[in-house]
């Protein structure tokens, strides 16, 4: 892959902190997304894993801080929770896949010329012979099977994965992990939120833990582990949702501070010096006393 491909592939978090009506769902992020990585983002129900993944592809914009990745000009493919995508619009199969021509041919552009790509894409899904079938006939794991090849023909340097295993079958889901495996090899950046530990541990060489803010981050064997899991459950049941946005700890560290998040690829699990930077009045719920989410 040339340098300008490794650039285009990267993810940097500088600061990051994203959230809903100014309250933040996802707290001070810093690292960097090594170009060609196969990143698994878990993390309790709420943790801020869907948040983050919107934050990079740019459907939510920073409450602090910044996200960089690569051009944006067709730089990523984002897959959404099934849950948000509409199967009772009337598509074919055919012309769901030709969506992710969209970006590189223009919304008007024939696609009478792609169709080999297409009829391609559905073959390497598995989907032969299904391109005139109706999205709204196709069982679940076929659907995601059918979002899976209109990713293919996006083409993106960095792609995004929000719960893709949710609700199908385990030869869909093995099928899916196979192409992501593909992916991988190709020096494709690959960021998926997960809830399946035995997928992320068996298929993802590293793993952000997040609980609203980040927890530990690097090599999965080494920041999956009960303690750190532990953890960041009792830090997500804890969060107060009214907490407000302050300050980043990079803006202290440059005034002489010293930010505590953990650095991606040192398996570092985040549990500080002692005290809790994101925790409203310096209350530290990992010593007994209340945790409400908010930073200081």
């Amino acid at each position: 892959m040339s340098g300008e491909a490794a650039r285009a592939g990267a993810i940097r978090f500088q600061g990051l902190t994203l959230g809903y009506d100014r309250h933040p769902a996802v707290h001070h992020l810093d690292g960097t997304i090594a170009a060609g990585d196969l990143l698994a983002v878990v993390g309790p129900n709420g943790a801020g894993k869907s948040t983050l993944l919107k934050g990079i592809v740019g459907e939510i914009r920073p409450l602090d801080g910044s996200v960089e990745a690569g051009p944006r000009s067709g730089a990523i493919a984002y897959l959404p929770q099934a849950a948000e995508i509409d199967r009772s619009f009337p598509l074919s199969v055919l012309d769901l896949v030709a969506m992710g021509l969209w970006r590189p041919l223009g919304a008007w552009r024939s696609l009478t010329r792609q169709r080999s790509r297409l009829i391609e894409a559905l073959a390497a899904v598995g989907l032969n012979g299904f391109e005139d079938r109706p999205i709204g006939t196709l069982s679940g794991g076929q659907f995601q099977r059918a979002l899976f090849a209109r990713l293919i023909l996006q083409d993106a340097r960095i792609i995004l994965l929000d719960e893709p295993f949710t609700g199908i079958d385990e030869r869909t889901t093995a099928d899916l992990l196979t192409l992501i495996r593909g992916w991988h090899r190709e020096g494709r950046t690959v960021v998926a939120a997960l809830h399946d530990l035995g997928q992320v541990r068996a298929h993802f060489a590293s793993t952000l833990v997040l609980a609203r803010r980040p927890i530990a981050w690097g090599p999965t064997r080494e920041v999956l582990t009960p303690p750190v899991l532990a953890r960041a459950l009792r830090l997500s049941e804890a969060w107060d949702e009214a907490a407000a946005i302050c300050r980043h700890e990079a803006h202290e560290a440059h005034h002489g501070g010293s930010p505590e998040t953990p650095a991606p690829g040192h398996g570092h699990a985040g549990h500080g010096h002692g005290h809790d930077h994101h925790e409203h009045g310096h209350h530290d719920h990992d010593h007994g006393r209340a945790h409400h989410g908010a930073v200081s």
